[in-house]
């Protein structure tokens, strides 16, 4: 006996497709769903990784910096502190700034130059006197611009004819004026130090 299949056959098989498809796409949406969430999740920790390193930067950066500001204060108050002492020291080697005058101007002074008057201002002294010529005076330039250890860079101001003595004894003479410069002992210390001075030697002053 032969039997004949009358129900929709390919109608079932076409619905059991569906549902197939339906549950891979519910499937495929929620392996999606959970591989978004891991990578987010590992996103997410990676981020808050990142600012915690971020946050101990910050935070060293800051310590730095306020270590950097006392270090620029210290420096400043280092160098306050060296200037005053300088100005001490100063002081302390400006009180004998006389002696070396007068003895640095006897020495080199040479003969036949009359020193009248000298005026100190500062560390510039200005120096007024006869000579018996303009050799003398040239002469006189060159010892201070050379041959001492306290005084240098002299600048002649003015020279002219003069005459010194009473009207029977009058004797003709140059007048002249100038400028030079008087040292400090940190100064003077240092020129000595100078590569430029042949190890520190002086020339010898030219005796008067």
């Amino acid at each position: 006996m032969v039997r004949i299949n009358l129900l929709p056959h390919r109608e079932e098989k076409r619905r059991l497709r569906k549902k197939a498809f339906a549950a891979l796409m519910v499937l495929a949406a929620l392996v999606g769903v959970g591989i978004v969430l891991l990578v987010g999740g590992y996103n997410a920790r990676a981020i808050a990784v990142q600012e915690q390193r971020n946050s101990v930067l910050r935070t060293s950066i800051a310590a730095l910096d306020a270590k950097i500001a006392r270090i620029a204060t210290l420096k400043q108050e280092i160098e306050a502190l060296k200037a005053r002492q300088q100005a001490v020291e100063d002081l302390q080697g400006d009180r004998n700034q006389p002696v070396y005058l007068l003895d640095e101007l006897a020495r080199q002074t040479p003969d036949g130059v009359y020193l009248k008057s000298f005026k100190q201002e500062g560390q510039k002294v200005n120096v007024n006197g006869y000579a018996q010529s303009q050799e003398r005076v040239s002469e006189l330039l060159r010892n201070l611009s050379s041959g001492s250890p306290w005084l240098e860079r002299p600048d002649l101001i003015e020279v002219k004819a003069g005459a010194i003595g009473q009207p029977r004894n009058q004797r003709n003479v140059v007048e002249f004026s100038l400028a030079v410069a008087i040292k400090r002992p940190r100064d003077k210390d240092d020129h000595r130090d100078s590569p430029d001075n042949e190890g520190g030697k002086h020339p010898a002053a030219k005796a008067p």
